[in-house]
């Protein structure tokens, strides 16, 4: 079976296909999201895997149980560094995940199921953006309704921080994906459900709803 393909935009329309060896997942990486899930505060970075298996253009609602969204911003790598920024979905089955969490067990079968990751395509970086100094913004809504707002300088763990500490102990694939946490609002996906994310280069601002023109803009119909 061919590897799973994500795309990346290119600056004269001429798009990229490119397969993930591997997406790194950072859990718990937002204090509100934490405290939402009852979970402790971490001492080190929460870092699991999902297999290029997991890479679907198709966003699910059920799988043996009802799935949860979580959305996250995401970085592609190229030449060791973070080359291409992108949203993405880490889908979950939380009841599941909850077992396997009470009794000790890795959390694979919750996370890392056949279509687990779905993802926007991804926009290049440019000299200034590679350096993440800047923060990264995004809203995950439902029909209007707004579900989640993330921002990169809420995270316990920045995308530099991310980098150095993933590639201290793990060799970095030209394609990979690093998903770096979600916000608080995860919750059930809705079947026929319209979903829209949207990225901006910037911080939120306080709770109001960003109207500028984002960095890129994606809608998903759950099934």
């Amino acid at each position: 079976m061919a590897l799973r393909e994500i795309t990346l935009r290119g600056t004269h329309g001429n798009n990229e296909k490119l397969a993930p060896s591997k997406l790194i997942c950072i859990g718990r990486n937002y204090v509100d999201h934490i405290h939402e899930l009852g979970n402790e505060l971490p001492d080190d970075m929460v870092v699991f895997l999902k297999p290029n298996s997991a890479i679907s253009h198709h966003l699910i609602a059920f799988s043996q149980e009802a799935i949860h969204y979580e959305a996250e911003l995401c970085f592609l790598v190229k030449d060791g560094t973070f080359a291409a920024v992108g949203l993405g979905l880490d889908l979950t089955k939380r009841e599941l995940q909850g077992k396997l969490k009470s009794k000790g067990l890795p959390w694979e079968r919750a996370k890392a199921f056949d279509g687990s990751a779905v993802f926007s395509e991804f926009v290049c970086l440019d000299a200034q953006q590679s350096l993440m100094t800047l923060p990264w913004s995004f809203e995950f809504e439902l029909e209007g309704q707004l579900l989640q707002r993330g921002d990169s300088a809420l995270m316990l763990y920045s995308p530099q921080q991310i980098l150095q500490s993933i590639s201290e102990f793990m060799t970095l694939e030209d394609g990979d994906i690093v998903m770096t946490g979600t916000p608080k609002g995860v919750g059930v996906l809705q079947a026929g459900g319209l979903y829209q994310a949207r990225l901006w280069q910037g911080p939120l601002d306080g709770e109001k709803i960003n109207s500028q023109t984002p960095t890129l803009s994606v809608s998903w119909q759950a099934s």
